[in-house]
């Protein structure tokens, strides 16, 4: 079986191991959505810490799809531009620059988390003074709030989702000309794509609910326009979350997923990134060392498309078993590269008899 640090092909994409750096929010811009000098440093060093694929954080496709007024855009070619030399200095590293194309949905619009994290009105501003807006949603009573007031929402039209779908579309071809080689698609963790997905909050009677067809159809549609402008040659990735944890009441669970990640496949997916959770404050998840990997198995198992396994993967041998017993095909790596960016490369120190030769060379020598 493959190892940790074995190559993987995916189309022409040549990922120098199975570790990738799991999107992570920053919550670092100005309310432009403009990379800042933090995202250079942030990124780039987990590139120079031996990350096979270095991912943005979620990046929104268009302003209201902010969770805060502060996350990172690609609305416009200014922020393709911004981008670029992040993605050229990953690139550099011997990493793959990956981005998490986004949506919030009616998870937008809030303070950002060390302010509280609660809905800020349109006639509001968040303590930095950046205001707030109308949110989108599927099904704007079927929202429960995790904390604070529902915020200002309306239900998403025919124009407004024909919008989204041109939203993300336009987003794909701005990170093809920032440098970007995989795309993700966000539909997890209880924003737009997986507002849509789960019955929790798709009260829909229209052709986007009701039905599993319809419930994913806006996902197969965001996805099929991505895919159209992302050249063959390079991988397109959906996140999802593989259960709701929501055993209770109707809910999006592991079966669903097994049979969105067919359909994804079939639309020119090439990897389903498995977290969960996220979509109502009831959710009863198990937490611990790899407690959504089962998902990732039964996706792996029951659809012919590649997984990434994430949460709670803290150490080298952890992730190496991952890989090497078939439980997934990348591993991604969230809080423990935040901890320590170079977990890269003190795994590759503890399971390579090469060590050395991983890291930068004006690093070799802490590690000989």
């Amino acid at each position: 079986m493959p190892g940790l640090f074995s190559e993987l092909s995916l189309r022409d994409c040549e990922l120098p191991n199975r570790l990738a750096v799991s999107p992570m929010c920053q919550y670092s811009c100005d309310p432009d959505g403009l990379p800042t000098e933090w995202h250079r440093v942030h990124l780039g060093s987990r590139a120079v810490g031996g990350a096979g694929i270095v991912m943005s954080e979620a990046t929104a496709v268009e302003p209201r799809g902010r969770i805060t007024p502060h996350d990172l855009g690609i609305w416009s070619d200014e922020h393709a531009e911004a981008l670029q030399p992040i993605t050229e200095f990953i690139r550099d590293q011997g990493g793959v620059p990956a981005i998490q194309l986004a949506h919030a949905g009616h998870k937008a619009s809030k303070t950002r988390p060390w302010d509280g994290n609660v809905p800020i009105a349109p006639d509001e501003t968040d303590p930095d003074g950046a205001s707030g807006w109308e949110v989108l949603s599927p099904s704007p009573d079927a929202y429960p709030p995790f904390s604070g007031d529902r915020p200002a929402m309306q239900k998403a039209t025919q124009d407004d989702i024909e919008g989204v779908i041109d939203a993300y579309r336009d987003a794909a071809e701005r990170s093809l000309e920032a440098g970007f080689e995989i795309a993700e698609v966000h539909a997890a963790h209880g924003y737009l794509l997986h507002e849509f997905l789960s019955p929790v909050t798709n009260r829909r009677e229209d052709d986007y609910g009701g039905s599993f067809e319809n419930r994913t159809r806006l996902l197969r549609e965001v996805t099929a326009a991505v895919r159209e402008v992302w050249p063959d040659e390079k991988p397109v990735f959906v996140r999802i979350s593989g259960t709701d944890w929501l055993e209770d009441r109707e809910s999006w669970d592991i079966d669903q997923s097994v049979r969105l990640a067919g359909d994804l496949a079939d639309l020119g997916v090439d990897l389903v990134d498995v977290s969960s959770g996220g979509i109502h404050p009831d959710q009863e998840a198990a937490g611990g060392p790899n407690f959504q990997v089962p998902l990732a198995e039964a996706i792996r198992e029951g659809a012919d498309v590649a997984v990434g396994a994430v949460g709670g993967i803290t150490e080298p041998e952890q992730a190496e078993a991952l890989v090497g017993n078939g439980r997934a095909d990348l591993v991604l790596v969230g809080r423990e590269f935040l901890r320590d960016p170079y977990f890269g490369l003190r795994a590759a120190g503890e399971l390579t008899d090469d060590a050395p030769a991983e890291w930068p060379v004006q690093y070799r020598r802490s590690a000989e």
